[in-house]
């Protein structure tokens, strides 16, 4: 066989096994392989996949895409959907091609999500240096673009003579499927090697099973952090991405039932809890619930379970006020557990720590003024809410408006899906979550682009879960900003192509309205945040005159189904019809765009909270000086909190 003939049999014979409780699950690693084919891979990954498409089609299936980075995105968006237990491989020329994937790698590994990543490579024997797209590096002839996902990945590994396929497979796939180190798993493959000939072992072509990691806790952690919360007078669950992963949400709704802590979660952890559980503060820190951040701020123990504390969640690492705060940290990556000084680190899986600690804590329970406390600030962040959603601005509505419109015109199980911008935020705050996998938010890496390609990513991942009667269907609503769509929007075309339903929702405000709101509190006065004409003579785009852009058009020509809603006294009826109507659609129509605008100057309810983006010193500009000041006093209310 050749290498990548190889290479493609062997993932097609990959499966994951997994066992929550009593039940046992085995499905397939990679149920596809992305690809966009130039010189480097075309006669060599691109030769294998179609000898297999002509004997056997279903070993590993071939999807094209338009980007390369958008093709990572999916993949991860595939991984998170079904908790980490499949992704898609990823397979790209030389070059541009390669280094396209780069921002993908990076995603991947911040948010802690498998992806297989092939980028081809120029040629390991030199025989026609340089080729097409080579980098030539003077100091270093051996380095090459694909060095650069070095940093970027959980594990790199360059195939330069055939035979080292085999362990480097097995090494990526090692990483891939270990929860405390899985992200992006990068092997390079010159393309000369891709299409040698050697001798493959027929175990190496078998089936393989890769069982997924849930480590039990220690007794004497679980000791510890029990007596610490027996000793509390006010703790606080914040629960992050790695309660989903580990199956562990119903084992959290019963141990914040059984003791009556409360419970706010991170942009990763919406889900762990249904927004209207009496336990449920909501969305914690920067974008967090007032509900949320003020008991943070009186919390003497914080129990961390699955976070990785990034500064959106501890607000800059000023949320929690109490002198004599203490952390237990439970999480299956100890880099994790340890993090903030913790008391007590548990590296263990959230769902078996959550059911050891419960019985450890048996009889215990928080005191009732916690719990009335709870209750209080819930009902006011409820309200605030629902005065949010019931805004009707007129003729450009509010983002508020416009969530709470879509928020209600879906089912329960339906996802929402956003990655960058103001949405984020606000959706953070405000969307309302009943089912663990209805909300998908990427903002460990908070990219751009990331929108549309994830939101095709989870509707695979949830037409393999229809399709296994895992699951009933699940529309996805991607709901995206201009700048976003701007930045890729181009997988609308792999939709139209593949038939599949996908539904976003794109806000037009011609601007970057999350950042132009940060630059005016840091006294940057919004500049370079606005879609408008260049003004030669001030040299700024800071006209009143928007651009002359018709997005809606654009999605049109790519062969999209949209819907546009006019700004005027009844956008939000209309935008909710407009939701129903895209729902009501079957599934392989291919997908819809609603096209509504807003006013990017009407902000979500406040979070009562800060984050920290360092103003200038010294400035000439007075917005500057004043924005200055405003940030030392913030910055005096940062606490170290470090191990």
């Amino acid at each position: 066989m050749t290498v990548a003939q190889a290479l493609v049999e062997f993932l097609g014979r990959q499966y994951t096994v997994d066992r929550i409780g009593t039940e046992q699950y085995r499905e397939r690693l990679f149920p596809g392989m992305f690809g966009i084919f130039g010189h480097g891979n075309v006669a060599g990954v691109g030769q294998a996949l179609k000898q297999w498409q002509a004997t056997d089609p279903t070993l590993m299936p071939y999807y094209q895409g338009r980007n390369e980075q958008a093709q990572s995105h999916q993949a991860v968006a595939y991984a998170r959907h079904t908790r980490r237990r499949a992704t898609y491989a990823v397979s790209t020329s030389i070059g541009p091609g390669s280094s396209n994937l780069l921002t993908g790698a990076a995603l991947a590994t911040a948010n802690r999500l498998p992806v297989l990543l092939l980028p081809s490579d120029t040629f390991a024997t030199r025989a026609a240096d340089p080729v097409l797209q080579q980098l030539e590096m003077p100091h270093g002839y051996d380095i090459t673009v694909n060095d650069a996902f070095r940093p970027l990945s959980k594990y790199f590994d360059r195939v330069t003579r055939p035979e080292q396929l085999f362990s480097a497979l097995s090494h990526g796939l090692r990483v891939l499927t270990d929860p405390a180190e899985t992200g992006a798993v990068t092997i390079s493959l010159p393309q000369d090697v891709q299409a040698e000939v050697l001798e493959v072992p027929e175990e190496f072509l078998a089936e393989r099973e890769w069982r997924i990691r849930r480590p039990e806790p220690e007794a004497e952690d679980i000791a510890r952090a029990a007596q610490l919360i027996r000793e509390a007078q006010r703790p606080l669950i914040i629960a992050g991405g790695g309660v989903l992963y580990a199956f562990a949400q119903d084992e959290l709704a019963a141990f914040a039932e059984a003791t009556g802590i409360p419970v706010g979660n991170t942009q990763a952890g919406v889900g762990v809890l249904p927004w209207d559980s009496k336990y449920s503060l909501g969305a914690i820190g920067s974008t967090g619930t007032t509900a949320a951040n003020a008991l943070a701020a009186e919390a003497d123990l914080i129990i961390g379970i699955g976070t990785r504390y990034e500064d959106f969640t501890t607000a800059s690492r000023t949320a929690f006020q109490d002198p004599n705060l203490k952390f237990v940290n439970i999480n299956v990556a100890a880099i994790d557990a340890y993090k903030h000084g913790t008391s007590v680190p548990v590296v263990a899986d959230a769902r078996k720590a959550l059911i050891a600690l419960r019985e450890e804590l048996t009889g215990y329970r928080v005191e009732g003024a916690l719990e009335v406390r709870t209750a209080e600030e819930k009902q006011r962040w409820d309200a605030t809410v629902d005065a949010a959603f019931a805004e009707r601005h007129a003729p450009l509505v509010s983002q508020n408006a416009i969530i709470g419109a879509v928020n209600g015109a879906m089912d329960a199980r339906d996802v929402v899906v956003c990655a960058a911008g103001s949405l984020p935020g606000d959706l953070h705050k405000m969307w309302r979550v009943s089912d663990p996998y209805g909300y998908h938010v990427e903002y460990a890496f908070s990219c751009m682009g990331y929108e549309i390609a994830g939101g095709l990513g989870i509707k695979r991942a949830a037409l393999d879960e229809a399709a296994r009667g895992a699951a009933d269907g699940r529309d996805v609503v991607v709901m995206v900003g201009d700048g976003s769509y701007l930045m890729m929007h181009t997988e609308l075309v792999t939709a139209v192509a593949e038939g599949i339903k996908l539904i976003t929702v794109l806000i037009q405000n011609h601007g970057y309205a999350s950042i132009g709101a940060l630059s005016e509190s840091l006294g940057s006065q919004r500049f370079g945040t606005k879609y408008r004409a260049l003004d030669k003579q001030t040299h700024s785009f800071d006209g009143e005159q928007t651009l002359p852009i018709d997005l809606a058009t654009n999605a049109e020509s790519l062969g999209v189904k949209v819907i546009r809603i006019l700004p005027g006294e009844h956008v939000i009826d209309e935008l909710a019809a407009a939701v129903a109507e895209a729902k009501a659609a079957p599934e392989g129509s291919g997908p819809i765009l609603i096209h509504v605008e807003s006013d990017m100057l009407i902000d979500a309810p406040s979070s009562e909270s800060w984050w920290d983006v360092p103003v200038s010193g010294t400035a000439t500009l007075e917005s500057t000086r004043k924005a200055y000041e405003t940030y030392s006093a913030r910055k005096a209310r940062q606490r170290p909190l470090l191990g």
